[in-house]
Order: C-alpha cells, then structure tokens, then sequence
C-alpha cells in the first residue's frame, strides 16, 4: 500500500477476514496508529482487534522484522531518489521473506500460544 491509512487497514482486514477458515477467529495485534484503531472501520465478524500498550515496542514483532530489514539491508546506505528506496525496500522485504525461519524466530513468544 502506498500509504498507511483508514483505506488501507479496511482493505487489511477484508483481505484477513477472507484467510481465516470457517469456524475460527483471528485476533491482530495493532500499535495505537490512528488508522489501526479509528471508529470508522468495519472490522469483520471474525476478526478481533487488541491494541498494544504505549511505549512497548518490545510486545510488537514488526519492531523486530524491521530492525532485521534495517540491520542487514537498509542501514548505512544513500538512495538518490524515492524510487530507489522503494526497490531497496522491496529487495529487502523479499529476501527476508523467502527464509520462513527467519520470520518465525523473530515473532515467536512464548507466551502466545495457537489454538
């Protein structure tokens, strides 16, 4: 998406709702961005909305994924323009993605546990 708004967490969770299997819920883990929380989405039946509290980057596995992207592709780099920082971004977010090891050691938390 090319920005981070209403319409775009509305067409999030649509995309969401449709993935998860008949007879079971999801529940998404959100920062308090305005467009994460705003009383103008239509958040589908079987999707639960749980906010993190403030100041706690550590709870939010995003946090890790993108200081991963930073630490091994994007930090201490010059971009001449927009669209060179988007490819750069696109490169890394498709090669941390093709490693599923990659994404499940730094999202995984004990205390989450799937049902």
């Amino acid at each position: 998406m090319p920005k981070a708004n209403t319409e775009g967490m509305q067409y999030h969770l649509e995309v969401i709702s449709e993935s998860v299997s008949p007879g079971k819920h999801a529940v998404l883990v959100v920062d308090k961005a305005a467009w994460h929380l705003t009383g103008k989405l239509e958040v589908p039946e079987n999707i639960s909305i749980v906010p993190l509290p403030p100041y706690s980057p550590e709870l939010n596995p995003v946090e890790q994924v993108w200081q991963q992207l930073r630490h091994r592709s994007l930090a201490n780099r010059c971009f001449k323009d927009y669209e060179h920082i988007v490819e750069a971004c696109c490169e890394a977010w498709n090669k941390f993605v093709t490693c599923p090891s990659n994404i499940q050691s730094l999202c995984a938390r004990k205390w989450a546990i799937l049902i």
